[in-house]
């Protein structure tokens, strides 16, 4: 008989595992046949830093529904639901038997109160998919339960429920009504705060905040007496709770930083909480600081502003004010300015200086020309319309002069500076490249905010550049370009934190506020734009003011209206920043210079100042600035090693001046030590390519358009060597007249194409092509 027990026994097991699969199996299918829900659109929230609401949206179904994360719901919240809503929420499979028992018996039999005997569990798949209550459909809200068990773990259903369940009209989820009702998130509230949001879900449109107090205050003491009871909480936790009073209302949803808050949601479109880098404090201060500022503005045709705010050891992003009022329709309050590409004036020069000094062109001491000059066709005006002469390349940067700044550029190449900014990220740069000239160190480009602010992160972060972070979500180490050198970039600097400058505010010149900061200003053409953008070791701060309408203003500059938004911003935002301030590196060191140029001194040079140099890397020229002339014992006349008589003459030290920079100072009546005239029983003619004269009007290659009527004519001008005393000119090869070489002579020219020729005393010849055209 035992030999036929245990075959028995196997078919059985067989039977009985095979059962299971085949059930296995079912369930399986059902369950692919019949999915869950999607998961409950979410209304978008962008948080700072320290995880608060800065900016909430309505979901696409024009609802308040903010996603409760596990961490907001508090041992007192899970405790208050669960003792209300499901006390066997932990030990059920989504349908608790005994309840659906006791409570179709008194649904049958009258007695008690009628109820339904929904898990938690079955709420969440009744709110996931709202239908009519009736038995079939309570049957599938049963099944829809343990299908939801099985996907979920308890605490995700939890959350789930906390996320949907109504609080009345557009508001849904324990999130959306502590922000809106008490304008704090789950985790910060009161326990009276907390047991109010356990009990309005079964009751939305009965106990309705801010319209029903009273009702709601009687509710949430009744509930909170018997989680007393039910030794749910300390005594004296419900004793305070039901002394605090109820008197709330219903709050507008947070709104700060809009411009940011659109800007991410764009780009995460499918987050429900996107967490930035902002900080809350700093952002509220910025935008409160840059409306209240702009508002001062309007009388002078100014609207707008944006402020941007860079922890420079982070790149995070700490305050971005878009514009000074989102709200502010009539003045386009919804551009955003922190992306907005605008003309950025002078704002480049810095990092223009910065690439100059690291290939050995420049150091501070360094005598740049600041005169009109020609730069094949382009003539370049700095911001006062005066010129200086010569100027160190420290007062340059400092006084923000124009025409030095595109003599450098010049010198060191368009495509070299433009290459260098779209490794910095500058994306119209980048397109615009090929098309780019001179003038783009002016403002003859485009650049938002947000480049130039992280270009200024970059001289602050000893010349290393990184993109901004806007979020704070860990992705993979971004790597550090290095841009310029922390030589260059100290050396910048040390010269935009000079207080001696003309774009400092009246107001800041003997003020205690003015923070310690390097700044440089900016002033796009026609006034439109003005820029201030400065850091010390802890921030950097970006500020734009104009309209976006692109119209003008007389007071829109840099140093008058930007500047002070800057420094306010950095008295209230940075106030308690280190006061340790940038070092020079150790790839710096220090030389002996010809105060007269800031070259290496020459056997001529007996000024002499201390510079900073960039060993290897900076320029090893000697100074030239005085050359040693043989002159006749009466000093009428100059000799050449050719022409000098064996005796009867000295050696004399006259200024080796550039061609341009003695023209000035012709033209100005600035005195100098002219050379005297060559000897003119000289033989020798020296080579024309050699310090030839330069014509400086008319351009070269240039149409002139001119009235036959008003009888116009042209003006012929050179720049010229120190020792040329008169020119000639000639018109298509034939002889106009001659001319002292910085007299300026005007001829009234014939239609069609003409050559100007321009010649010196010393044989030395330059021609240009232009056309003429009459109308």
């Amino acid at each position: 008989m035992c030999l036929y027990i245990a075959p028995m026994k196997r078919r059985v097991s067989i039977r009985f595992f095979a059962g299971l699969g085949l059930l296995v199996l079912l369930l399986a299918g059902l369950n692919l046949a019949f999915p869950l829900p999607h998961a409950p659109q979410y209304s978008p929230i962008v948080t700072a830093a320290d995880g608060s609401v800065l900016h909430a949206f309505l979901n696409p179904t024009q609802k308040w529904r903010m996603k409760t994360e596990l961490r907001e719901i508090t041992p007192a919240l899970r405790k208050a639901i669960i003792a209300k809503e499901d006390r066997w929420f932990y030990y059920h499979l989504g349908v608790n038997p005994l309840a659906i028992v006791k409570a179709t018996g008194r649904n049958l039999f009258g007695q008690g109160r009628t109820t339904g005997a929904s898990t938690i569990t079955m709420q969440v798949a009744r709110l996931l998919e709202p239908k009519e209550r009736t038995l079939g459909n309570k049957l599938l809200e049963m099944l829809r339960a343990v299908q939801l068990e099985a996907h979920y773990s308890k605490d995700e259903i939890l959350q789930l429920y906390l996320n949907l369940v109504p609080y009345g009209g557009n508001v849904e989820g324990v999130k959306s009504a502590a922000l809106l009702y008490f304008q704090q998130p789950p985790d910060y509230l009161s326990l009276a705060q907390t047991v109010t949001l356990a009990i309005i879900p079964n009751r939305p449109r009965g106990l309705v905040l801010g319209k029903n107090n009273a009702a709601v205050l009687q509710e949430r003491n009744r509930w909170l007496r018997r989680f007393g009871k039910l030794g749910l909480f300390p005594a004296k936790d419900i004793v305070d709770a039901l002394l605090e009073p109820l008197d709330v209302q219903r709050h507008a949803a947070p709104t700060l930083a809009p411009h940011l808050a659109r800007r991410l949601v764009r780009q995460f479109p499918h987050e429900a909480i996107i967490a930035s880098t902002l900080s809350r404090s700093k952002q509220a201060k910025a935008e409160d600081l840059t409306r209240n500022y702009v508002r001062r503005l309007h009388e002078l045709g100014i609207s707008n502003a944006a402020v941007l705010v860079i922890n420079n050891r982070t790149r995070a992003v700490e305050a971005y004010v878009g514009s000074a009022d989102f709200r502010d329709a009539f003045n386009q309050g919804q551009v955003d300015g922190i992306q907005a590409i605008r003309s950025p004036g002078s704002t480049l020069k810095p990092f223009l200086y910065a690439l100059a000094m690291d290939r050995g062109l420049l150091t501070p001491k360094l005598v740049l020309p600041d005169v009109p000059t020609n730069f094949d066709g382009y003539r370049p005006e700095n911001f006062d319309k005066h010129c200086n002469g010569e100027v160190t390349l420290e007062r340059a940067l400092a006084y923000s002069l124009n025409i030095p700044a595109v003599r450098v550029l010049s010198e060191m190449g368009v495509p070299t500076f433009t290459d260098k900014l779209r490794e910095a990220g500058f994306q119209r740069v980048s397109r615009d490249a090929p098309r780019l000239g001179l003038s783009s160190i002016l403002g003859g480009c485009g650049a938002s905010l947000e480049e130039l602010t992280d270009l200024y992160v970059t001289l602050a972060n000893a010349g290393k550049y990184a993109p901004l972070r806007w979020t704070s979500k860990l992705g993979h180490k971004v790597k550090e370009i290095p841009l310029v050198s922390d030589a260059s970039a100290f050396l910048v600097t040390d010269i935009l934190s000079q207080l001696t400058r003309p774009d400092l505010p009246i107001n800041y010149q003997s003020s205690t506020r003015l923070p310690k900061v390097a700044w440089k200003t900016g002033t796009s053409y026609g006034r439109r734009d003005a820029w201030s953008i400065g850091y010390n070791r802890e921030y950097t701060i970006g500020v734009w003011v104009g309209n976006f309408s692109g119209q003008g203003a007389p007071a829109l500059t840099g140093a008058d209206v930007a500047t002070p938004l800057l420094f306010d911003l950095f008295n209230t935002i940075a106030y308690n920043s280190p006061n340790d301030w940038f070092q020079p590196p150790a790839s710096l060191d220090f030389r002996l210079v010809c105060a007269e140029t800031g070259l290496l001194p020459g056997e001529h040079c007996p000024n002499q100042i201390i510079d900073y140099f960039l060993p290897g890397t900076s320029s090893t020229q000697r100074c030239q600035h005085q050359k040693e002339i043989l002159v006749s014992g009466d000093g009428q006349y100059a000799y050449c090693r050719a022409c000098a008589p064996a005796a009867g003459f000295r050696r004399e030290l006259y200024p080796n001046l550039l061609p341009e920079v003695l023209a000035y100072k012709e033209t100005q009546g600035i005195p100098y030590r002219r050379l005297p005239p060559h000897n003119p029983e000289c033989q020798l003619v020296r080579s024309s390519a050699e310090r030839a004269p330069s014509i400086t009007s008319p351009l070269a290659n240039t149409e002139y358009v001119l009235n036959r009527h008003e009888q116009q004519q042209l003006l012929l001008s050179c720049a010229a060597d120190n020792e040329v005393r008169q020119v000639y000119w000639y018109v298509n090869d034939r002889f106009l007249r001659a001319a002292a070489a910085s007299e300026r002579v005007f001829f009234k020219p014939s239609p069609g194409p003409l050559k100007i020729s321009c010649a010196d005393d010393h044989g030395r010849n330059t021609n240009i092509q232009v056309t003429v055209t009459e109308m």
